[in-house]
């Protein structure tokens, strides 16, 4: 076998084509990284948002979007006076009546961004308990509470979003009372509100939905049982790890055009690849013969080869890891009902390594067969 010393010399002969090909193999495995954490990130995110404890009963037809769904005012007494299996804290039963209405948010500097708004009573926290408020307190009358992540997914500075800064939506001026973390989960890019203030932001007296924490899992029969019994009601229970369960799938479509694009990509960078080291491997043919005139057999140079281009990948994959600890880790990504953060896994940083190997050996081997074709006599007088 060749010394990889002899590998690693050749990389150095021609400069530009070792920059042509660290650059191209990074650009690739950042990209594949990119996506990797994008999927996972998004995947995750709408993965724990849904607790299988939590069953949300909202109108029959409207399982995709709670948003469109409209229920009484009094859904929320009716079932918890007719549901057994509900959680109770301190003698108050976890049973939130909400609204979810998507409308602009304005800041007095002109600032304007779309986001997702929650209108509920302190009992949400009992049916939410991953929500935890960080700064100020939970919103009253005339008053708003925004996840630690809401300004991202609005795009308003920061800085304009604090506790007691004033906001306008729908016309009506409020407050920011505080701001809460839901770690991992797209409540923490929502906008929560007084029940009673958004029925009239909204103009609307009715629900969309009343969301219940059940002691078991397998409780979600009980709920099940009432929204079919009460047919007055017109109702449907789901679970709401189901409800964002099907929201994930919605957005597989995005997820696979993504893969699409990195895929595409990849493929031009390995068909650039094998231009670029058909005209390096091409250049030493006469070299590559005299080796095996010396006593070096044809898979020895070839395997020298394809070390070439590898080491030139790997040294690529190293530098798109490093960006993509600088660039990635940590983003955050807002998306149309929500928003979430991006993390360079382990298991990201295995994909972009395998890549970055895939990609310096399926560069490398059509050109080394090419150049190792011509028989011996021949190669030495080229």
């Amino acid at each position: 076998m060749l010394p990889l010393s002899y590998a690693l010399r050749n990389l150095f002969r021609d400069k530009s084509r070792l920059l042509q090909t660290v650059g191209g193999s990074a650009l690739v495995v950042l990209l594949v990284m990119a996506a990797t954490a994008l999927n996972g990130g998004m995947a995750k995110t709408l993965s724990a948002s849904g607790s299988p404890r939590n069953v949300i009963l909202l109108a029959a037809g409207s399982e995709e979007s709670i948003q469109r769904s409209e229920v009484t005012a009094q859904l929320g007494g009716i079932a918890e006076a007719s549901i057994p299996g509900v959680v109770k804290v301190l003698g108050n039963s976890a049973v939130s009546p909400e609204i979810h209405y998507m409308s602009f948010l304005e800041t007095p500097d002109g600032g304007k961004g779309q986001g997702l708004f929650r209108g509920v009573t302190p009992k949400a926290l009992l049916v939410h308990p991953e929500v935890r408020i960080i700064e100020g307190t939970f919103p009253g009358a005339g008053e708003v509470m925004l996840g630690k992540l809401t300004w991202r997914k609005l795009g308003l500075p920061e800085e304009n979003l604090r506790p007691g800064s004033k906001v306008k939506i729908e016309g009506a001026d409020l407050t920011v009372s505080g701001i809460f973390a839901a770690p991992g989960t797209v409540m923490e890019s929502e906008i929560w509100a007084v029940l009673g203030d958004l029925h009239m932001l909204a103009q609307r007296d009715t629900l969309s939905c009343v969301v219940m924490r059940m002691q078991t899992p397998e409780d979600f029969s009980e709920v099940d049982l009432f929204s079919q019994q009460r047919l007055d009601l017109e109702l449907a229970a789901l679970r709401e790890s189901d409800y964002y369960s099907a929201l994930n799938s919605f957005y597989r479509p995005l997820r696979i055009m993504t893969w699409i694009t990195a895929g595409l990509v990849a493929a031009g960078a390995v068909f650039g690849g094998f231009n670029t080291l058909y005209a390096a491997f091409a250049s030493r043919i006469r070299e590559l013969a005299t080796l095996q005139a010396v006593g070096f057999g044809r898979l020895a140079v070839f395997f020298s080869l394809v070390q070439e281009s590898l080491v030139a990948c790997l040294t690529g994959t190293l530098l798109a890891s490093v960006l993509a600890m600088f660039l990635l880790d940590g983003l955050t990504i807002p998306f149309s009902i929500g928003a979430f953060t991006i993390t360079v896994s382990p298991t990201v940083a295995i994909v972009g390594l395998v890549t970055g190997v895939l990609l310096g050996i399926i560069g490398s081997i059509p050109p080394a067969i090419r150049c190792l074709q011509p028989s011996l006599p021949k190669a030495l007088r080229s």
